[in-house]
């Protein structure tokens, strides 16, 4: 079909790029398709009319306007390493793995941080939801962002020879990563979940027991959590979790995390 033709074309891509497409059309593809997924097999009931136009308007603020400001102070703050020529010269599946372990291991550690008492208030905004699905990932204050912004652009070093659109495909590979973590669905693999974290594992970190939000800190891989003596077995739990943080807080401190 012509139309097929045209999106798979160079020109179809350039002229995405050059509106600034690419992630409008994303996001509009997370929203059919992983809201199709939560809906055909769902975790728990989510009153999705209630909260999901609010949710939309609040993902697309806080991409549009907390992100990019986010950005440009961690691009100020961060230090980057001088990487052997070895590492530069990994193929680009290398060091695509060779990211996200860097990168992953930092997260870990910045989430344990924002869990200190101390630094609770800035990460606050990101257990606030009572519900959760794919969108309840996106709140993050902007101080959050800027200090998890940190661990990837280190490990982002490691593309140093990468093509063009490396920098689209992790930027993708994290939405959908966010996506995947908090989505509301009914299914689980015990063997997946000692390589990487699935939404069970990471929806007992969101859960309004205090012990289980210090608990499974991993983003990415579980190793982590096993390692370092933060893991939670879903399978031990008993009884059905709930979510949110338990107190009622202005937003405007919740979203500025203080």
């Amino acid at each position: 079909m012509e139309w097929i033709d045209w999106l798979l074309s160079p020109g179809s891509r350039q002229f995405v790029f050059d509106h600034d497409l690419f992630i409008p059309l994303l996001f509009t593809a997370r929203v059919i398709f992983v809201t199709a997924l939560e809906w055909m097999i769902p975790a728990r009931k989510v009153p999705y009319r209630s909260i999901f136009f609010m949710d939309i308007v609040g993902a697309t603020l806080v991409g549009y306007l907390l992100l990019p400001v986010a950005l440009s102070v961690s691009e100020r703050i961060v230090i980057r390493p001088r990487l052997l020529e070895f590492i530069l010269a990994l193929p680009t599946a290398a060091a695509f793995a060779l990211y996200y372990v860097i990168g992953d291991f930092g997260a870990y550690w910045v989430h344990r941080f924002l869990h200190l008492r101390l630094f609770w208030r800035i990460h606050k905004w990101h257990h606030s939801p009572t519900h959760m699905y794919w969108l309840a990932g996106y709140r993050a204050s902007l101080l959050q962002q800027v200090l998890f912004n940190l661990p990837w652009m280190i490990a982002f070093s490691v593309f140093g020879r990468a093509p063009w659109w490396m920098y689209w495909a992790v930027l993708t590979s994290h939405m959908l990563l966010n996506d995947w973590m908090h989505m509301n669905v009914a299914w689980r693999s015990n063997w997946l979940e000692w390589i990487v974290v699935t939404p069970r594992y990471h929806h007992i970190h969101h859960s309004e027991n205090s012990a289980h939000a210090n608990a499974n800190f991993g983003v990415t891989f579980s190793i982590w959590d096993r390692l370092f003596g933060t893991y939670v077995d879903p399978d031990g739990l008993k009884t059905p979790m709930t979510f949110g943080i338990g107190e009622q807080v202005p937003l405007a401190r919740l979203v500025a995390g203080v």
